[in-house]
């Protein structure tokens, strides 16, 4: 009788689908917060189907209307469809906090590998991140929109710029401990080049911190955005965004109070979601979390 090795779903490997959904339904919280973000993102994308009315037409004979079946959130100032400019207003925030992650991360680990690895260029990098982080992120928004005036990328730079310093500080500490590893000295005492040591051991290691601190990214960018726009240094007021809508309702909040609230609960509720979503994945891919969710 021969001795035979089966191979079954159960050998350890857990397969990219199987961990998302794992993530998904780890709470009911975090299935609500994941089906809320997702409506939103779809809304978004589809925004031209979904949308009753164009969110730029101008009706002034219909300005600052309740809610009702021809205009479902009521109209604001100038007569458009508060509903319609909710979902269109939600590309542009999306956008901005998307892209406000994916800059950030990817600047920020590049940085972090060299200051951690590189120990001359460590005390360079560090005390600019330093003076980078000492300065108000929302002053250093504004001071940077201010210079280079209003559009998306502008305002997409001057979000990215104040978050590259916290992921810099991150995957350093993170290449800081690696480098101490038998695995990353065995391979510097092979001779492995600088850049295989930093693509082949060191990168792996950060690659579940920079995901969570991905999605926390992405919820500062989205209020960041609106904060902006609230105060009129954001994105061109004819282009909608959440941040727009509520600060060109704000004049009008005692006649209609809908065109600042109904924005501002999207915001908060897409902010809260994608917070939810990202604790979730932090104790999905943090060990100690879920070997506490064991010991329980």
């Amino acid at each position: 009788m021969t001795d035979q090795t089966v191979f079954t779903p159960e050998d350890g490997r857990v397969s990219p689908l199987d961990r998302v959904r794992e993530i998904v339904f780890s709470s009911p919280f975090v299935f609500i917060a994941s089906l809320i973000l997702a409506i939103i993102v779809l809304s978004a994308l589809f925004a031209p189907w979904v949308v009753p009315h164009d969110p730029v037409r101008l009706t002034p004979a219909q300005r600052l209307k309740p809610p009702s079946e021809l205009y479902w959130l009521g109209t604001d100032a100038y007569g458009r469809d508060l509903f319609s400019r909710i979902i269109y207003g939600g590309r542009i925030s999306l956008v901005v906090g998307l892209g406000a992650a994916v800059f950030a991360v990817a600047s920020g680990l590049m940085l972090g590998l060299l200051a951690g690895y590189i120990r001359w260029l460590d005390a360079i990098l560090m005390r600019m991140v330093d003076g980078l982080m000492a300065i108000p992120n929302i002053l250093l928004a504004i001071a940077i929109v201010s210079l280079w005036g209003a559009g998306i990328w502008t305002v997409l730079i001057a979000i990215t710029i104040p978050e590259v310093p916290r992921v810099v500080r991150l995957v350093r500490s993170v290449v800081l401990s690696a480098r101490e590893e038998p695995y990353v000295e065995a391979a510097i005492a092979a001779g492995s080049s600088t850049w295989l040591i930093m693509r082949r051991h060191l990168l792996p290691n950060t690659i579940a911190p920079l995901i969570i601190q991905g999605t926390y990214i992405c919820a500062s960018a989205i209020l960041v955005e609106a904060i902006l726009s609230f105060l009129g240094a954001g994105i061109n007021p004819e282009t909608p965004s959440w941040g727009n809508i509520m600060a060109e309702g704000r004049i009008y909040f005692q006649i209609n109070p809908g065109i600042v609230l109904w924005p501002g609960i999207v915001v908060s509720v897409a902010i809260l979601a994608i917070n939810l979503l990202g604790d979730a994945v932090r104790d999905a891919l943090d060990p100690r979390m879920a070997k506490r969710g064991i010991d329980r």
